[in-house]
């Protein structure tokens, strides 16, 4: 697989067991490289026509582009909400560095 550059997917999650335990099966599949696990934050928003509040952990996934479809397919597998609000970009810029480590999971 021919790396893509670096990607990112955000997703907020119940809380952070939850996240933890979905970060180490992606992570565990080299499906990314990290994940940054953001504990205690508030979400608002608008579901089937309430609005509601809810604290949830959110997490920063990091990966590389080339992974990105399968990393998002399998985060829904693992996630407990029916559905998921899994949000995913291509970054227009990294440090080499960090680039560098993301292709490496490519391989």
């Amino acid at each position: 697989m021919t790396p893509e550059g670096p990607a990112l997917i955000w997703c907020p999650f119940p809380d952070a067991a939850t996240a933890s335990a979905a970060a180490a099966a992606l992570l565990d599949e080299r499906l990314i490289a990290c994940a940054n696990i953001l504990p205690a934050m508030l979400s608002l928003f608008e579901w089937d026509g309430e609005r509601e509040q809810a604290s949830e952990a959110g997490v920063l996934f990091k990966t590389d582009g080339a992974l990105l479809e399968r990393a998002i397919a399998r985060l829904a597998e693992e996630h407990p909400y029916d559905e998921p609000a899994i949000l995913a970009w291509r970054c227009d810029a990294a440090s080499p560095g960090t680039a560098a480590w993301l292709a490496g999971l490519t391989r």
